[in-house]
């Protein structure tokens, strides 16, 4: 069968070849300065197996034409220079959750990105064993990377299918039941505390309501121990950025780790260095909270804040402004003196 003009030719290599049927297009006209006569300049879109399969990636061409160069780009090369433009202009722990999510594509990292498709994603998502907290992030990973790779032409614009990947479905089967610590768990942490000092830090979770992340990146510049509120100034969501009352209870340790060390970071390992997430949850969240015989994360500290303070009557309002829900709206970067005397004697209740 002929194919219609200026649609590109399909024909076989001689010799053997494991691919032997070249798909090339024209890519312009060209006029010789001398003879005047018009040439073709020829382009290859790709080598197949069998004429077929050349037959059909030269229709998907002419569906949508793309850069022979930008379409050997991989799906490790995408993510690679989108990161490069866009991790700058996120928080920390916003980058790192994206690193954590790209792990998930690691087995099609060396795939071309135009030959990734929805059911690669899908099928991702689906075998990864995570929940879908982590799956949304996937989800959004996946979806700036392929609106980059948009812009850039790798890919047109049809061929981004990242807002179809169903995550609704998603979970993992030995995910953790996440459960507030119980007020018997709650004594036996203050009578333990003197034990350990990394104790007195899972009480200074506790009566705070922070991320665990909030809490290892807190600077003693950003503490205000006098006026009893320090300062949260990257977190997981805008709203997360806010003032947080210091709980009389937990003030001591606020101030025992304020003066503990000449470290910039207000919590430290016994070295006196900045933690890492890992090192702390490893060397230190997970002993203790088997030595106490009770199994809680980190996340379930913020739990247990919202439940205390709903139990001591604190309006709803105040409690997402303290743990620094996204519904309690845009943040004010702004506080009042009455509005931190609020916090403080909100969260002096539980």
């Amino acid at each position: 069968m002929k194919l219609p003009n200026g649609y590109g030719s399909v024909y076989k290599l001689s010799g053997k070849r494991r691919c032997p049927y070249r798909a090339i297009v024209t890519e312009r006209w060209l006029q010789d300065t001398n003879t005047s006569n018009w040439k073709q300049k020829r382009k290859t879109v790709g080598y197949y197996e069998t004429k077929a399969a050349a037959l059909e990636a030269l229709a998907e061409y002419n569906r949508s034409p793309f850069d022979l160069g930008t379409s050997k780009i991989t799906l490790q090369e995408v993510y690679d220079r989108w990161s490069e433009e866009h991790f700058s202009t996120v928080s920390e722990s916003n980058v790192k959750g994206y690193r954590a999510s790209f792990l998930l594509l690691q087995p099609i990292a060396n795939k071309r990105f135009v030959d990734v498709t929805l059911d690669d994603f899908q099928y991702i998502a689906d075998n990864s064993g995570k929940n879908f907290p982590t799956l949304r992030k996937y989800k959004v990973l996946v979806g700036l990377m392929c609106k980059w790779a948009v812009i850039h032409d790798i890919i047109p614009p049809d061929r981004n299918k990242a807002a179809y990947i169903d995550i609704k479905k998603a979970g993992n089967p030995n995910s953790y039941d996440r459960q507030p610590f119980s007020r018997k768990e709650i004594e036996k942490l203050w009578k333990w505390k003197d034990t350990n000092e990394y104790f007195k830090v899972i009480l200074m979770l506790i009566y705070s309501g922070v991320r665990i992340s909030e809490l290892l990146d807190l600077k003693k510049e950003n503490v205000n121990l006098s006026e009893r509120w320090f300062d949260v100034t990257a977190s997981k969501t805008q709203a997360g950025i806010r003032k947080v009352p210091i709980n009389i209870k937990v003030l001591p340790y606020f101030e025992e780790w304020y003066n503990k060390n000449d470290c910039e970071y207000l919590i430290s390992t016994p070295e006196g260095k900045h933690f890492d997430y890992r090192n702390y949850y490893d060397s230190y969240w997970k002993p203790l909270l088997q030595q106490m015989g009770v199994a809680h994360r980190p996340h379930d500290c913020r739990h247990t804040c919202v439940s205390l303070l709903a139990e001591a009557g604190v309006d709803e309002r105040m409690i997402k402004k303290i743990v620094g829900h996204k519904g309690q709206g845009v943040t004010q970067q702004v506080y009042t003196h009455f509005e931190i005397e609020a916090l403080i004697d909100a969260i002096d209740k539980i």
